[in-house]
């Protein structure tokens, strides 16, 4: 970037999210670029704040063609100099660590990213670091397996290393159902999985920002259904802001700050998720990622806090790139509480639903519905997501059997 040319991001989305962000950067002065997938074209995009759209084909199994994308890039860089790439969403992240490192455009490379989207790497990381983790095995040995089947008590979950979600992730209960499961089911694809031990507990969130390797913004939440149960037994997702200044929201942030300074987070949205084993109280770490929490997530923790995630991570690039001094903007201490479910009605009317605590209704979504509610009380919040949970399974909510694999 000269001096008197504007920053040039390009953004790399594969799902459609980022609005915030784009806009944000664009407010800021940015030329803003995007790289989606062509299936995705007809998004509603925030195209006044955009500069141009660049778009990929997907391959058979969803994927981009990473050659294809290297040498698309390539050729606009004849004449457009690319000051920094964002990847908006975890099977982004890759993307952009690999076009960082064949351009030399600053941000995380490769290396780095590995911690951000394999959960292989992800313990075994945490784990030099002195940071709990379940008891876990890579699947590349045989004895290495079988070790880890005689030491660690079932049951165990097989889980992908790179999937963003809960999809694809089976629980075991022997030696041998796993090994069923290695042999027949997964086969040569066994490399790309991880088994780790299934502890019982009450999973977190911790959503933040970080600027030159610091946290300077964090909020921690609690999953009332764990995402595991949500996609394998048809919950309703729900999450609530912590008791701000309890002790189990101090160790919570306290573990999410190790993380990420043990995972070399420098600059950027984070989303870390820990498990407290119900029977001992122990926190574990269960993975992290460099971007804003998807389902919603980034909206509840806006209403209680006052903090666009998405608008504020935009702000922290421009000024990483421009070698400025990012400053967070005051943070509000209410407390905020999410919940979604799939509905047996096409358009569901929640009219029915009209606390004044709910602050946004979730639309333009068939077969869904869902709310985040706003209060100064999070006793108040917690009440209100049991009593929606108990209105919304009795009149509304569906199920539907979890993918092998979520749709890329």
């Amino acid at each position: 970037m000269s001096a008197t040319q504007p920053l040039t991001l390009l953004c790399i989305a594969s799902y459609f999210k980022g609005a915030d962000f784009m806009i944000s950067a664009k407010e800021q002065g940015c030329r803003v670029l995007l790289l989606t997938s062509k299936k995705l074209e007809n998004k509603p995009w925030p195209r006044t704040h955009l500069d141009d759209v660049f778009y990929m084909n997907q391959t058979e199994d969803g994927s981009w063609n990473n050659t294809d994308m290297i040498e698309g890039l390539a050729h606009l860089m004849r004449t457009t100099f690319i000051d920094r790439i964002i990847a908006l969403d975890d099977f982004d992240v890759e993307k952009g660590a690999l076009l960082r490192e064949h351009f030399r455009i600053p941000g995380m490379g490769q290396t780095t990213s590995r911690h951000f989207r394999d959960k292989l790497a992800m313990r075994v990381r945490a784990a030099e670091a002195g940071i709990s983790v379940p008891a876990f095995s890579a699947l590349f040995n045989d004895e290495q397996i079988h070790q880890f089947t005689q030491s660690v008590a079932p049951p165990w979950v097989v889980k992908p290393r790179s999937e963003a979600s809960a999809a694809g992730i089976y629980k075991m209960h022997s030696a041998a159902e796993l090994w069923e499961h290695l042999n027949h089911k997964l086969g040569n694809d066994r490399h790309n999985f991880l088994v780790e031990q299934f502890a019982p507990g009450d999973v977190y969130h911790v959503d933040g920002l970080s600027v030159a390797g610091k946290v300077v913004f964090a909020r921690a939440s609690k999953y009332l259904n764990t995402p595991f149960e949500v996609a394998h037994s048809g919950g309703i997702f729900r999450s609530c802001s912590l008791q701000l200044g309890s002790n189990e929201e101090k160790e919570l942030l306290k573990m999410n700050q190790q993380v990420l300074k043990a995972f070399g987070m420098q600059f950027s949205a984070s989303h870390t998720e820990i498990i407290k084993n119900r029977e001992t109280g122990q926190l574990y770490f269960l993975e992290t990622s460099s971007r804003v929490g998807g389902a919603h997530i980034a909206e509840q923790v806006e209403f209680a806090t006052g903090i666009n995630l998405w608008k504020e991570w935009a702000k922290i690039e421009v000024c990483m790139a421009k070698g400025k001094t990012y400053q967070l903007p005051p943070v509000k201490k209410d407390y905020s509480g999410i919940i979604i479910s799939l509905t047996r009605q096409e358009k569901p009317d929640d009219s029915a639903f009209n606390d004044p605590e709910i602050c946004w209704r979730l639309q333009n979504l068939d077969h869904h519905i869902g709310f985040i509610l706003k209060s100064g009380n999070q006793n108040r919040i917690m009440e209100l997501l049991e009593t929606y949970a108990q209105r919304i399974y009795a009149d509304f909510h569906a199920s539907a059997p979890a993918p092998d694999k979520p749709a890329h």
